[in-house]
């Protein structure tokens, strides 16, 4: 069975959690748009975010950091591309 890997969208969401303190995964994206939240639903179904605090003005909207597994998502991901990266005639 293949292991699971993330998607192109699911990829951008969970890096922006590498350099944040704690892990902490961003509500909006660069352009100031919410992350959708199926995105967010797959990434903690995958176990590669968690839910971390609970925001008392929005209580709707979910805070959530980034996994171990989700840095090890990540990383198989940059390898994957990498591969495929070397593969490619030039």
């Amino acid at each position: 069975m293949r292991e699971l890997r993330p998607t192109e969208a699911q990829i951008e969401w969970l890096s922006r959690g590498l350099e944040e303190p704690g892990g902490k995964l961003p509500l909006f994206d660069g352009l100031g748009r919410a992350i959708d939240a199926r995105t967010i639903k797959a990434c903690l179904k995958a176990g590669w975010a968690e839910p971390w605090r609970r925001n008392p003005v929005k209580p709707d909207w979910l805070v959530c950091r980034l996994t171990e597994a989700g840095r090890a998502a990540l990383a198989l991901a940059r390898a994957d591309t990498e591969s495929i990266n070397a593969a490619a005639p030039h």
